[in-house]
């Protein structure tokens, strides 16, 4: 296997590349999230992996594979980012309850002779939230660094998810399957 370094900050993301069995470092770098707002929503997220990839690009001396990711959470054509502060995480949730959005979430893998870009989709479907259920979720789980405001790891996922159709992993952060495949082809 070739040197992996994984250009992200995510702990989610470090977690579930441990649990797949995979030996990486741990490299990211600042990179401008800004978007155009006229680009399509499920663009995005693809878009900003790359850029993330790229800025780490000098990292690669001879065999490393940069593995950059970057999730939205989707919900008609409004793209909902990580939260700025408790009341924009209760906006987002109120959004997001007892309706379907998507996790899209972009791969840009990177190395020497070639760069991938990939998108995967999952649907997720959330019951009804509880002004209470908001207020514990934000108070005791403090979701200012997840896109979405939510983790499905955590309390919300186990309790308020009602259905998933495609990656789990990639509702964490990072679609296991796919990153796999691709990594087989470096």
């Amino acid at each position: 296997m070739r040197p992996i370094i994984l250009a992200s900050k995510s702990p989610r993301r470090s977690q579930l590349m441990q649990e797949a069995g995979f030996e990486f470092t741990v490299a990211s770098f600042d990179t401008n999230e800004d978007f155009d707002p006229l680009m399509p929503v499920k663009e995005v997220a693809p878009m900003l992996a790359q850029r993330k990839a790229r800025a780490c690009v000098h990292l690669i001396q001879d065999q490393e594979v940069i593995l950059a990711a970057d999730s939205t959470v989707v919900i008609g054509d409004l793209i909902l980012n990580k939260p700025e502060n408790y009341d924009d995480a209760v906006r987002m949730l109120r959004l997001l309850s007892g309706n379907q959005h998507t996790v899209v979430t972009g791969i840009c893998l990177l190395g020497k002779e070639k760069e991938v870009v990939l998108a995967s989709h999952t649907e997720v479907w959330f019951d009804a939230l509880t002004e209470e259920e908001i207020d514990y979720y934000i108070r005791t789980y403090a979701p200012y660094d997840k896109a979405g405001s939510y983790g499905a790891q955590e309390w919300i996922g186990h309790c308020k998810i009602n259905k998933i159709e495609g990656s789990y992993p990639n509702v964490m952060g990072l679609p296991m399957d796919m990153v796999y495949r691709e990594l087989m082809q470096f």
